[in-house]
């Protein structure tokens, strides 16, 4: 019913530790943005074709923190939007049509994205057309080439080399390469050092612009750089780059940003862009207010402290709880990828979705991404604090505690003082996900599920009261 800061609240008052809500970017409802937004709406909203200062600011403070050679500003209202015209950037630049995308991928929800996105197109009943090539995530825990190979960037690069030679030989043209600079759909995926680099230098090379969706990871969120791509090394500077969710605090606003080559072989063509809504003088005052809020808070110093702490306490949980595969991440964007088998690395899917439910019960909201469903994801609004970061891991590690012992699973030598309880359970004990309805309360579900002694049970279930 409403938020603030690193927290919402539902109709009865109860509050909950948002850990995923990535739009929220600066804090729900900050004040300044607030504010920013409000004084605009007093003044001027209108279609874009009319000029104001606010468009011009905010491009020249947007282009400020990118590579010198972004510096053309195209605003859109969504992320969507923003991937849909990198497309037809790249494609126009030399003539080009095909794409290649990487496995797991999501990059939005229009028509020509959802082709791109293995994350959605597999679900469905749509097929891969035959301009799209799909190379292999660049995940080195449970990918093709894992963190035990000689050289695993190399190896993935090579596969993207690989498609670009069989689609020459087809007579096929690459037009682009486009992948999240931190994969988010695709389970919280940090590309090993100089993959993207190489990737970059085998598409140019094929006549393709490197497209960076920077939609999910954006605006600070790795920490010691304000973009994703930037943290793996001066010497790769993305073609375009796309903007969106964080950019505008909830509100609708989105950018792609390129080079002064591409923007003018795009406006070559005679085709005159425009959007009615974006950048307009309200969006752009909130794209403003957003920059300085990061700044004066120092969000970014927030992401890299708060991120090492919450990072350092996951740690922790991995080397106690046979659940916990892998912890990986930068700042505030971090993945724990759950299995039920160390050395097979078997996704614990399940187990995943029993933990959501019951940490939801606990007043903190998680989400699972990956292609298994099985990687917990965090990334909160950057205002969240190591008292914060405390409150989530301690009731994760008392729900993995219940859950590992349920199961049969739990350590011999690992004690817990948040062990639910003694009794022993058959280790086949089938563990039913919750069913939750909008008219059943937290409390009786606890009681119902797991057979996990009920009574005892339920004191896990008390939430933190406003």
């Amino acid at each position: 019913m409403r938020a603030q800061g690193q927290y919402m609240f539902d109709e009865k008052g109860e509050r909950y530790l948002d850990c995923i809500n990535n739009v929220a970017h600066v804090g729900h409802c900050h004040p300044e943005v607030v504010k920013a937004a409000t004084k605009q709406m007093e003044l001027l909203n209108t279609n874009s074709r009319f000029l104001h200062d606010n468009i011009v600011e905010y491009a020249k403070r947007l282009t400020a923190t990118l590579p010198q050679p972004l510096s053309v500003c195209y605003f859109t209202n969504s992320g969507s939007e923003a991937n849909d015209l990198a497309l037809r950037l790249a494609r126009q630049f030399r003539g080009h049509q095909d794409v290649i995308t990487l496995d797991h991928a999501y990059h939005g929800h229009l028509s020509s994205l959802i082709e791109i996105s293995p994350y959605k197109f597999r679900k469905g009943k749509d097929v891969k057309k035959e301009f799209v090539h799909v190379a292999p995530s660049p995940d080195t825990y449970r990918g093709k080439y894992r963190e035990d190979h000689e050289d695993a960037a190399t190896a993935y690069a090579d596969e993207v080399k690989k498609i670009i030679e069989d689609a020459h030989r087809s007579g096929r043209k690459i037009a682009a390469f486009i992948a999240e600079s931190m994969q988010s759909c695709g389970g919280q995926i940090i590309p090993p050092a100089g993959y993207f680099q190489k990737v970059a230098e085998h598409v140019h090379n094929a006549g393709g612009v490197f497209i960076a969706d920077e939609v999910q990871v954006g605006f600070g969120r790795v920490g010691k750089h304000f973009w994703s791509f930037q943290m793996y090394g001066e010497d790769f500077i993305p073609d375009i780059v796309t903007m969106g969710k964080p950019m505008g605090n909830g509100h609708p606003l989105s950018c792609v940003v390129t080079t002064k080559e591409i923007a003018e072989a795009f406006s070559s063509s005679g085709m005159e862009y425009f959007n009615t809504y974006g950048g307009n003088p309200v969006s752009c005052a909130v794209g403003l207010a957003v920059l300085d809020v990061i700044e004066n808070e120092n969000l970014q110093g927030n992401a890299v402290r708060v991120g090492n702490y919450l990072t350092e306490l996951l740690d922790e949980q991995k080397a106690k709880h046979p659940l916990i595969g892998d912890i990986r991440g930068v700042g505030l964007f971090i993945g724990i990828d759950l299995v039920k088998d160390h050395e097979k690395r078997t996704p614990a899917t399940a187990e995943a979705q029993h933990i959501i439910y019951k940490m939801k019960e606990k007043g903190v909201l998680l989400s699972a991404d990956g292609p298994h469903r099985n990687v917990l994801k965090i990334k909160p609004p950057m205002c969240f604090t190591e008292e914060d970061a405390k409150f989530m891991v301690d009731h994760l590690d008392g729900i993995l505690t219940a859950l590992e012992e349920v199961m049969g699973t739990k350590n011999d030598n690992v004690i817990s003082e948040n062990t639910v309880c003694r009794t022993k359970v058959p280790k086949e004990v089938h563990v039913e996900l919750p069913n939750h309805s909008a008219t059943e309360s937290r409390e009786n579900d606890s009681r119902k599920r797991n057979g996990v002694c009920s009574d005892q049970h339920a004191l896990l279930s008390k939430r933190l009261k406003t």
